[in-house]
């Protein structure tokens, strides 16, 4: 037998229930179908600060999940990957017989209703080169629709309605989530090994992307980071119209690149940004490292093909400070100071401390907390190589996310590995600790970055705090 989807009437408003609506991307979706005129309501384990702004805006939140919670009105159920098959509302919900789609199925129903929807695909990057993409739009004044990973602070959220054509979404591969999704245009960063409690290797990463990649028609854009491995292999006989993009030095040619790179005293980039063998424009960053560089170079390419004005692409690239959680200045405490980033996987961890060698500090701290045990004991050797690049290295223990502990990885075997190699590492069981250690130890002008997926940012702003 085979399951037709649901598919939503846009044009006839109904009541949408949303369970996990406080994840960020949750709590936006509910936003913009909140403003299209569909009664909404949703609900979470607890109490957050998008629950907090969805209830100012009169949207019913539950707190708990039960199977009360789902209104006799209800015409359709949205639930995200992390909820159980056994969870009560999910239950209630397919009881009554009420249609159900998960977040990705829903979002890309939604991208169909508009002619120019953006996807922004990669292992990594995808937030911060979604969030500038974004910021361009809004430059220009092209009224955007936008679904992100993270809040975006000229809005104070991780959507917005937006009343035009264009859509810019960031497209998840985890689950092969971005499958479900229908873009116009989309932007490939780069594909790495990720994901592997999902995926079985590098080349089944590889193939989701290429299919990912199919789902453009002819006159969609492609703008694809041209360092890919096999590229050519990868992009054979698609039909979009495609554009590699690059950096200087690197040997290769492409379409748009970055030629000239300096950095300011706070490792800020500056470059000449060219298509082809013409200047287009100065590109002034206020955000660190040579990864952010490669960001904006593929944002400004999808922009350029669009249409966007020059003058509103470098405008916007300047004044971008960054995505929340990505190398996201805290404060200063004591002379120290604290910055927070998501990077969680070995790649990202190099990019942000290579990046913080340039920024002004005296000792710089790296306190990491590992995300999943599967992505810990995968990339141990990685994790090893990527963290030493800080001067003295504080470790949380792992954060379980969707796993369960398997009794043979732990942050204590990060540390034992480190101490051997040379590394000033220590370990504490919990948070508390760390921030009594910190503290204590670290001095006026050092930087100290919280870095993972979970909750370790926690660290930093109490610190702050103290």
């Amino acid at each position: 037998m085979v399951m037709i989807m649901y598919q939503i009437d846009f044009s006839s408003p109904t009541h949408v229930h949303f369970i996990g609506v406080g994840g960020c991307s949750m709590s936006g979706l509910a936003e913009l179908m909140a403003d299209r005129g569909f009664t909404v309501s949703g609900s979470d384990r607890t109490q957050n600060a998008a629950c907090a702004r969805l209830s100012q805006q009169g949207i019913r939140i539950f707190y708990g999940q039960c199977a009360e919670n789902i209104q006799p009105d209800t015409g359709l159920v949205v639930y995200t990957a992390a909820i159980h098959e056994d969870n009560e509302e999910l239950a209630a919900a397919r009881a009554a017989g009420i249609p159900l789609l998960t977040r990705a199925e829903f979002l890309g129903q939604l991208m169909l209703q508009y002619k120019d929807a953006i996807g922004v695909a990669g292992t990594h990057g995808k937030t911060t080169t979604s969030s500038m993409l974004s910021t361009i739009f809004l430059e220009a004044g092209l009224d955007p629709a936008i679904s992100l990973g993270t809040v975006l602070e000229p809005f104070g959220s991780s959507a917005r309605a937006g009343h035009s054509d264009h859509f810019i979404v960031e497209a998840c591969e985890y689950t092969n989530s971005f499958l479900h999704f229908y873009p116009r245009h989309e932007i490939v960063l780069n594909i790495e090994a990720e994901h592997l409690d999902f995926f079985k290797d590098i080349d089944e990463i590889r193939h989701s992307f290429r299919l990912f990649m199919e789902k453009l028609s002819k006159g969609g854009h492609l703008v694809i980071q041209g360092d890919i491995d096999k590229l050519d292999e990868l992009i054979e006989g698609l039909t979009a119209d495609i554009t590699t993009y690059g950096l200087e030095g690197t040997g290769k040619t492409y379409d748009y690149w970055a030629c000239g790179i300096t950095y300011d005293e706070n490792d800020f980039g500056s470059y000449d940004l060219m298509r082809g063998n013409t200047r287009i424009a100065h590109i002034t960053l206020h955000v660190v490292g040579e990864h952010n560089i490669s960001n904006s170079v593929a944002a400004a390419a999808m922009a350029d093909l669009l249409g966007v004005p020059v003058p509103a692409i470098i405008s916007a690239l300047h004044h971008f400070g960054g995505a929340k959680r990505r190398f996201e200045k805290k404060g200063v405490k004591n002379g120290v100071t604290v910055v927070d980033d998501y990077a969680h996987h070995p790649s990202e961890i190099k990019a942000t401390l290579t990046a913080a060698k340039h920024y002004p500090h005296r000792e710089l701290w790296c306190v990491f907390q590992p995300h999943t045990y599967s992505r810990t004991k995968q990339f141990f050797e990685d994790f090893i190589s990527a963290l030493s690049l800080a001067d003295k290295i504080v470790l949380a223990d792992i954060y379980a996310s969707r796993e369960s502990d398997p009794g043979d990885i732990s942050s204590r075997d990060l540390a034992e590995k480190l101490k051997k190699s040379g590394k000033e590492v220590y370990y504490f069981p919990d948070f508390e600790e760390i921030e009594k250690f910190l503290l204590s130890n670290c001095k006026h002008g050092d930087l100290l970055i919280t870095m993972g997926a979970g909750d370790i940012v926690n660290v930093g702003e109490a610190i702050l705090k103290n």
